[in-house]
């Protein structure tokens, strides 16, 4: 069908919160019953690619080309969402075969916490051995995730007050050079780096995060709170020497899962750290996402906010490939932007209830046809439509992996939330 269309702990939430759930009506009791539906049809899925994926070594992403299952190695930066996957459908189920399963598959990822080539190990480590240590309080998971943190610190740089994402590389046009990379997403890795300095009492984590934070501030975000996927830095000034994307449609557009990494990462760095400009950057991010005017009713972007203008013919990808004939939407800049709303929603008291409202809506709307594959099918993503990267021509209208991490995360809190 053709459409037109790190972990993070349950927070607790305050009695204004609790008033402003208790008032829900009868069509908010039917959300929560889609949302168990939709629980129990991820159980299905997660059992199905049990069934299919056997490797820890080989770890599910997407569907391919041919329409087979798609596998790829512990380095690529995807790793570590099926075992946080099968972490958080343990915590739904209490089904232990679902447990030993979920500590096969992070226990295979014990050799990352020594990477250092590029910045996902937030991804990587703290949505696999995160969840291992939250659920199981296992001291070696633990102890792996703090060495997982200094080898992410390696990254950073002090002139530039930033972890470098990517080593040099040029851009999908094969002209523009990075030298020192920072993108949005990076700010999800800053949680693993606030879980060490906890769990060390060492500071040294938490300062890197709060620079590479503060820099992100300044840097990604435009006047609107829409940001710039990518940014380079001159590492002998620290000054900025480009202000670009590599997933989005331009430069100047803003790529919705970018977006959807941001509003995520201030989120987090409000709840760690209580600062009102994380909190102010977060909704100002989110009200961005939620009120463009090209945002569809149901709340499901297009994979870029500027997809839709006029301008935007006709529809281009890389010129290896030939031209899209229709605007894809990302499901997961959608459940990513949901799980994190649902958290947002028990920051703010103002604007609470709408977030809450609005996350719930994006939630039903994910468990509902045509987002929600039937179980058998999909090759066992409990997600459909989501996009990887338009400009490299690959992973268009696809499963992936962590939309279904972020979905299942949206699931939880919700459910926790009600």
């Amino acid at each position: 069908m053709k459409l037109f269309v790190g972990f993070i702990p349950f927070v607790c939430f305050s009695s204004i919160f609790i008033s402003i759930i208790s008032c829900q009506n009868v069509s908010q009791e039917s959300a929560y019953e889609t949302a168990t539906r939709a629980l129990a049809i991820s159980q299905a899925h997660i059992a199905g690619m049990l069934e299919k994926a056997k490797d820890p070594t080989r770890i599910p992403r997407t569907t391919a080309p041919d329409g087979s299952l798609k596998t790829t190695h512990m380095y690529d930066w995807t790793s570590g969402f099926f075992a946080g996957n099968l972490w958080y459908m343990y915590e739904y189920s209490k089904d232990e075969s679902l447990k030993s399963e979920a500590i096969r598959w992070t226990e295979a990822l014990e050799p990352l916490k020594t990477f250092t080539g590029h910045h996902d190990l937030g991804f990587m480590m703290y949505c696999s051995y995160g969840n291992a240590y939250r659920l199981t309080g296992n001291e070696s998971y633990k102890d792996i995730l703090v060495e997982s943190a200094r080898s992410l610190c390696t990254r950073y740089n002090p002139v530039a007050k930033s972890i470098k994402s990517w080593d040099y590389r040029k851009n999908w046009d094969g002209v523009t050079e990075w030298f020192f990379p920072v993108i949005i997403d990076n700010m999800m890795n800053l949680e693993l780096l606030f879980f060490a300095s906890k769990v060390t009492g060492d500071p040294y984590f938490k300062d890197i995060a709060l620079q590479h934070a503060e820099t992100t501030l300044k840097n990604h975000l435009r006047s609107d709170y829409s940001t710039y996927h990518v940014v380079d830095y001159d590492t002998l000034s620290g000054e900025v020497k480009d202000q670009a994307t590599c997933q989005g449609f331009t430069d100047a557009s803003t790529w919705a899962r970018g977006q959807a990494w941001g509003i995520y990462g201030f989120v987090m760095m409000y709840r760690e750290t209580k600062e009102p400009k994380y909190l102010e950057a977060a909704v100002k991010m989110a009200d961005f996402f939620l009120d463009h005017p090209n945002m569809p009713a149901d709340l499901v972007p297009y994979w870029d906010f500027n997809a839709p203008d006029p301008d935007f013919h006709p529809l281009w990808i890389h010129e290896k490939y030939q031209a899209l004939d229709y605007i894809p939407r990302d499901a997961s800049a959608a459940a990513i932007v949901c799980s994190a709303l649902f958290e947002l929603s028990t920051f703010h008291i103002e604007k609470g209830r709408d977030y809450f409202e609005k996350a719930e809506k994006m939630l039903v709307t994910l468990s509902s046809a045509p987002y929600l594959a039937e179980p058998g099918t999909n090759n066992n993503f409990i997600l459909k439509h989501s996009v990887g990267s338009i400009p490299h021509g690959v992973e268009i209208d696809v499963p992936l992996v962590y939309a279904d991490y972020y979905f299942l995360e949206a699931l939880l809190r919700y459910s926790s939330l009600r």
